[in-house]
């Protein structure tokens, strides 16, 4: 596992939270959700594409 990954899902945790208060505090609460809702899909989609190339490791290392 790389450093960079956590510092990615950090970073993005990070944007969506200010996003999230930003949006709230002025009323806009349904927004606030959408951003949420694909800080989290974007999240999701990271740590997806890492488990795909951790499952491309273990296939080359057992010879399937």
């Amino acid at each position: 596992m790389d450093v960079n990954l956590i510092f990615k899902i950090a970073g993005v945790g990070i944007l969506v939270a200010v996003l999230n208060i930003l949006l709230s505090k002025s009323g806009r609460d349904e927004q606030a959700l959408m951003i949420t809702l694909g800080g989290l899909i974007v999240v999701l989609l990271i740590i997806v594409r890492e488990i795909s190339q951790l499952f491309d490791v273990i296939k080359t290392l057992f010879g399937f």
